[in-house]
């Protein structure tokens, strides 16, 4: 059933936005398992005052979500109600190099074209973002990892805008970085652009290093499925993949969602699964772990939205 439609009213409150607003948009095509519902409203704003605009007007008992490009989501069935805003266009996908071997993007640019960027620049110290998918928004917001480097190793400020509407500027230490996460302050945070700092490099060894982390995905992981990035993150003490393993869960389908068989730490839509398999499946894999080795495994990937 369809949400109501709430453009007319935000468009009366915010006459002046510059943006698209668009009522009840499916939002499977925008994540990587294909899976999920509508948002009540779609915004894509056309830059960064655009979107504090529309936040400073946005009436407080309609909720905010932000969704990138869906590489680590799963969006519920029933879809998600309030504002949905999703960034691009010019206003958050430019990158350019700095002084003292910096690198500013914007938080819709891929991780991947960090990484590319970087290494045409000669900035060392960044290739680890070559093996992770997803926009640099979602690294910053779960202090993305891969191949030896995290988010928290190279950023020094972020630049975003609150739920009113007011533009701020966060430190390496405001982020509050912990694995997989940053601090509880972030929450209420859009994150628009990110400072980095690399240092003088080899453009042929950052080349030859974005390489390995590229052959190593492509080995290891189901990256040509409907899939999302891990699934769990690894507990203290054990690497999730060899805990689901251990629990006989590689290959365990529930409806089209199945544990993938190269990489038991992915989820894979095998075709016209539902949100609900593809969590379900999750927390079933949950059940086993616990149940085989008393680990309990934490969601990596996030889920959002209501059930249908």
């Amino acid at each position: 059933m369809p949400f109501a439609d709430l453009s007319s009213d935000i468009r009366a409150a915010a006459p002046d936005l510059r943006g698209r607003l668009l009522p009840n948009q499916d939002l499977s095509a925008l994540t990587w398992f294909r899976v999920g519902g509508a948002a009540q409203l779609l915004f894509t704003p056309a830059d960064e005052d655009d979107l504090a605009y529309l936040l400073s007007k946005l009436p407080a008992d309609i909720s905010v979500t932000v969704i990138g490009l869906g590489s680590n989501l799963i969006v519920r069935d029933g879809g998600i109600p309030g504002l949905v805003i999703r960034l691009g266009g010019k206003g958050f996908t430019e990158i350019a190099v700095e002084p003292g071997d910096r690198l500013r993007a914007g938080t819709a640019v891929p991780d991947v074209k960090v990484a590319r960027a970087a290494a045409d620049a000669s900035l060392d110290g960044l290739a680890f973002f070559r093996g992770i998918p997803g926009s640099i928004g979602g690294a910053l917001r779960m202090n993305a990892g891969a191949h030896g480097g995290e988010t928290t190793d190279v950023l020094v400020e972020a630049r975003g805008v609150t739920r009113k509407g007011e533009l701020v500027k966060l430190s390496h230490a405001q982020m509050g970085f912990t694995y997989r996460n940053s601090a509880e302050a972030t929450r209420e945070i859009i994150f628009t652009s990110a400072l980095f700092q690399g240092r003088p490099g080899e453009q042929a060894a950052i080349q030859a290093e974005m390489d390995r982390v590229t052959q190593a995905r492509e080995a290891a992981q189901p990256i040509k499925e409907r899939t999302g990035g891990s699934t769990f993150k690894n507990p203290e003490g054990g690497k999730a993949w060899q805990l689901i393993d251990a629990a006989g869960c590689r290959g365990l389908r529930i409806g089209g969602a199945q544990v993938s068989e190269m990489h038991c730490n992915f989820l894979i839509n095998t075709g016209g699964a539902t949100a609900a398999d593809v969590e379900g499946l999750g927390e079933e894999v949950r059940r086993r772990v616990k149940e085989n080795s008393g680990f309990e495994l934490q969601w990596e990937i996030k889920r959002i939205g209501v059930a249908a």
